[in-house]
């Protein structure tokens, strides 16, 4: 096949492979309640329940009862809202939820997230979904005693799914069935939703008369206040440690205010920060102001680690909103005659594309925080009600009659929120919160791009190179992996593959933005360079494995040449491995992730060696034998290695040189391959190739490469020759 064939054949590959990326969703999955309802144990879902009736409605709800008494109801939260993960399969998990509207009990019933499979064990997600029992999904708040469940590290993408679906779900079913002293769906009409009246005058006025109006709400807490609330949620250590000082001392004096409404912006920004505000705010776009004093801080320092403000969240209806640190600025002071000198003054942009009606009621919900322990807390939650007085409200709507029939479609649509929209404000907070990493993983991948097409400049220069490599190794091992957790992993090509199948959403992966990167890295070298970047780059188990060879070496540990006939006949471990679990994994997926063990990613990088004993054992086992056989498990055992070097052949470009003595006069570089991927005919296999570009190293130096010694050797004899003498007497 020619040249401009085969790279048209190999970029329509490549672009088949990124498209099935992209696919639209497909049909909406039919309900899975009846399914997994046989493993529900209603006491554990509903407390007090002893029997469930039969599904009823669709999406499908099983009502709880108490011998004839109506308790609750148990539900799967993927029937009612979009519950697919970075794996791009829902995470089924049976939820229960009492008649007053309170998350009573949960269960995860069905999974497939890859960071789950092969990092995170599933006992923290189980420990994780318990601390969302006790959630209102009603006013969607979270449990007064404990607030909301920390964040798992490694997997916040996963937890944050689970968090948005379930208690939309809980919320959903609330509205439905008028829990919690809500009117059931369809009982009466929506009220027309009025707009704030922006064409009226912006008065300015004063600090008294916004508190007086309403246009300023306020949140009075004593230090006596706060203890009696940890008492009363009954944890032991919190109330064993009060908060010190006499009950009537203010513990926080907190005021908040709704600023995108013209009037009370003006008065509390003053002209210039309210002319500041109108430029910044896009359309659609809100803003309010939160002002505190007293001991306890509303920010928090929270936000400036993780970028989050963790003490503050505004709640509406069934959402939440987290507000992020590139949502907020900082204020020096409150500009309203007769106003407090407030230490914390904090502006907070709502973004379009969160769910948030700027004239219906809202609250601003207050976490305070005690520490009972090292590395525990424990948590009570306080709210303030806002609603945009009357006086600023544009005049309502004329209500359009409608049958009872049209009323219950809007009520239907008014609780199925956009799942789009949903999950597309996921993704984008995600993304927000991790910027640095991102912007700080893209970088290098866009450094080593660099590296590659200028690579004939930088092999030139071999302590530069080795050096670079290094560095760059210890980069992956320890920021990529150890830190950051982004080990890619045969489980994330059989997900995929499954997701493709069944209709993969460019949202799904887009949520976990390192892995998103590094699998686009791995696309666009496969066109270019083929598998080498990855697995000898950009992988931190194979960093692993070559620092710690080269460690060994310096120990003085000798190297095992494998012979090349019986390394020739191991290369296919790894691509039989691979071809067993992808065929698995069409039948059982679930066990093919399991066997995906196979590799030890997830002992020796995501959970560093603290795993049960026979994992890390294998894992050292591994690594002892890669310190004899340079990445001893990337050139025979590694399944995602084989994954990635199915395509690799169809890459459209051969940067690797070679001279014609390769593999005929000379095998310098077969000898010298850290893998052993050169044949003894002077042949590179791209299939084993991690391009360390040691070969290319050797192929521009003059004095070990016998190529090029020879020539440098024949330049220099005709230099000393007495016809280049007189010549050019200079070259003498």
């Amino acid at each position: 096949m020619s040249g401009p064939a085969r790279g048209l054949r190999a970029a329509a590959l490549i672009a088949a492979f990124v498209l099935g990326l992209v696919l639209p969703d497909a049909a909406a999955q039919a309900a899975v309640l009846e399914r997994f309802l046989p493993q529900a144990v209603v006491a554990d879902l509903v407390p007090g329940a002893d029997r469930l009736g039969p599904p009823e409605g669709e999406p499908p709800v099983a009502p709880a009862f108490k011998g004839a008494e109506l308790v609750g109801y148990v539900f799967i939260n993927s029937d009612f809202t979009n519950s697919t993960g970075y794996s791009g399969r829902p995470m089924h998990v049976l939820t229960g939820v009492t008649a007053e509207g309170v998350i009573s009990g949960l269960r995860l019933v069905e999974h497939h997230e890859p960071i789950v499979l092969i990092g995170i064990p599933e006992s923290k997600i189980t420990a994780y979904l318990d601390g969302l029992v006790g959630y209102d999904a009603v006013t969607m708040t979270a449990p007064a005693g404990k607030g909301d469940p920390d964040i798992i590290s490694g997997a916040t993408v996963t937890v944050l799914v689970f968090h948005d679906s379930i208690t939309r779900a809980a919320a959903k079913v609330a509205r439905r069935h008028g829990l919690g002293g809500l009117a059931a769906a369809g009982a009466q009409p929506a009220a027309p939703v009025r707009d704030i009246a922006m064409d009226r005058p912006a008065e300015v006025t004063d600090w008294q008369t916004l508190v007086g109006d309403g246009s300023v709400r306020r949140l009075l807490l004593t230090v006596g206040e706060v203890n009696e609330a940890f008492a009363a949620a009954g944890n032991a250590a919190a109330m064993a440690r009060p908060e010190p000082g006499e009950a009537d001392d203010i513990f926080i004096d907190l005021y908040v205010a709704q600023v995108s409404v013209p009037t009370i912006g003006r008065s509390l920004l003053g002209e210039n920060e309210w002319r500041n505000l109108q430029q910044s705010l896009g359309e659609g776009e809100q803003a309010i102001l939160v002002m505190g004093q007293g001991r306890y801080s509303f920010k928090g320092s929270g936000y400036v680690r993780g970028g989050i403000f963790d003490r503050i969240q505004l709640a509406q209806d069934t959402s939440s909103i987290r507000f992020r640190d590139r949502w907020h600025k900082r204020l020096g002071h409150v500009a309203a005659a007769g106003a407090p000198d407030f230490p914390e003054v904090g502006l907070f942009r709502i973004p379009r594309d969160v769910e948030f009606a700027p004239t219906l009621p809202w609250q601003l919900e207050l976490l305070v925080q005690r520490t009972t322990g090292a590395l525990d807390k424990a948590f009570v939650t306080f709210d303030v009600s806002y609603a945009v007085p009357e006086p600023y409200l544009a005049p309502a709507p004329a209500a359009a009659p409608t049958a009872a029939a049209t009323s219950a479609v809007a009520e239907d649509a008014l609780l199925d929120h956009d799942e789009g929209s949903a999950r597309d404000s996921l993704w984008k907070s995600i993304w927000q919160s991790n910027l640095w990493s991102a912007g700080l993983l893209a970088a290098s991948v866009v450094f080593l791009t660099v590296v590659f097409f200028f690579q004939d400049l930088v092999v030139r220069r071999p302590k530069l190179l080795k050096g670079m490599r290094y560095a760059f190794l210890a980069y992956t091992l320890v920021w990529i992996g150890w830190l950051s957790n982004a080990q890619l992993s045969v489980v994330n090509v059989l997900t995929l593959s499954s997701a493709i199948a069944n209709g993969f959403s460019w949202q799904y992966f887009l949520m976990d933005p390192l892995v998103f990167i590094l699998w686009f890295a791995v696309a666009a070298s496969l066109l270019f360079w083929g598998r080498g970047p990855f697995c000898g780059w950009l992988c931190p188990f194979g960093a692993l494995q070559e620092l710690t060879n080269h460690a060994g070496r310096r120990l003085g540990i000798r190297q095992i040449q494998v012979p090349w006939g019986l390394h020739e006949r191991l290369w296919p471990i790894k691509y039989m491995i691979f071809m067993a679990l992808f065929g698995l994994a069409l039948y059982d997926l679930a066990l093919a992730e399991k066997l995906s063990e196979v590799e030890p990613f997830k002992t020796a990088i995501i959970l560093k060696f603290v795993r049960d004993w026979p994992f890390v054992v294998f894992a050292l086992a591994l690594l002892v034998a890669g310190l004899f056989i340079e990445r001893f498990f990337c050139r025979y055992l590694c399944p995602l290695g084989g994954a990635l070097a199915v395509p690799a052949r169809i890459r459209m470009f051969d940067w690797l040189k070679r001279w014609p003595e390769c593999g005929t006069q000379c095998n310098r570089c077969a000898r010298e391959c850290p893998v052993q991927s050169i044949h003894p005919e002077g042949h590179i296999n791209p299939n084993e190739c991690i391009y360390c570009m040691h070969c290319q190293e050797l192929y521009r130096d003059d004095f070990r490469c016998p190529h090029n010694v020879t020539r440098r050797l024949k330049k220099e004899r005709r230099r000393s020759s007495p016809i280049a003498a007189e010549r050019d007497p200079k070259a003498a």
